[in-house]
């Protein structure tokens, strides 16, 4: 037996039943559950990363429960249903792919003579701004969530500002940006100042990303990636001090587990 879209929408009402659910989910709100939401994403990218299939699997079906628990919500309290979000998920894609869908609807196909990647992209940009238009969204900034995580939401609210023209075209210029911000990040040190040095870290982490993006890497995998690479190698700085039985005599911990930390390297991890 296999199960279906339908069954889950019904499961998900039995666990919302008011005198046969499940005590814990009767208790949820859209804010509740949300935490459960980023936790369920975060496991997805972890797996995809790993590049698991059947823990990837696994997590999608997590994801998609969020998305029907969220219109089992809505649809209690009469606001919208899976059903709806599911017809504006298809109705938005089919406004924004004109070059696929040439009549708007899902029958529609392109004929041989689509325009270049170049067109597609510059015509998907200008839909979305119409639909920031329509929802009263004077500014480019306007839609980009206040609850990305900030390396993700500093690259897109950088690449809205590129879009509307404010970017450098060199990349020798945003790195000596970069490099300006650190001297500032040294003044401020230097002055002992706590407000100005945390107002100046943020500002060299926000044009580190911006690096990133003019070099085409996504600041936030890339940050994962490092963050993998420190872990990998500080596990081999604690095996080694196993293995030497150092146990971090004073005045040596940090030459020592400097050399660990240099073998670390040297194996390529």
């Amino acid at each position: 037996m296999s199960y279906t879209i339908a069954d889950l929408q019904y499961l998900m009402s039995r666990l919302r039943d008011p005198e046969t659910g499940c005590p814990w989910d009767l208790k949820q709100t859209f804010s509740s559950v949300v935490p459960h939401t980023l936790e369920e994403v975060y496991e997805l990218v972890d797996a995809i990363e790993q590049g698991d299939s059947e823990q990837i699997r696994q997590e999608l079906g997590d994801v998609l429960f969020q998305v029907i628990f969220y219109s089992q919500l809505a649809a209690e309290s009469d606001d919208f249903s899976f059903a709806d979000v599911v017809n504006d998920i298809v109705a938005k894609l089919l406004r924004r792919h004109p070059h696929v869908f040439p009549d708007g609807q899902l029958t529609s196909v392109r004929n041989a003579d689509a325009p270049a990647d170049a067109a597609i992209n510059a015509r998907w940009e200008e839909i979305k701004q119409q639909e920031r238009e329509q929802k009263s969204q004077l500014s480019a900034m306007d839609d980009v969530p206040k609850a990305l995580p900030a390396l993700t939401r500093a690259a897109k609210l950088q690449k809205r500002a590129s879009q509307a023209g404010f970017d450098w075209t060199e990349l020798s210029d945003v790195i000596a940006a970069l490099r300006a911000e650190i001297d500032e990040l040294d003044e401020a040190v230097a002055l002992a100042d706590p407000e100005e040095i945390a107002d100046e870290m943020g500002d060299v982490i926000f044009s580190a990303i911006n690096v990133a993006r003019h070099l085409k890497l996504d600041a936030e995998a890339v940050t994962r990636g490092a963050c993998r690479k420190f872990e990998r190698r500080f596990r081999f700085v604690e095996q080694r001090c196993r293995d030497t039985g150092y146990n971090g005599e004073k005045g040596q911990e940090n030459s020592q587990l400097e050399l660990f930390w240099q073998e670390a390297k040297a194996t390529g991890l």
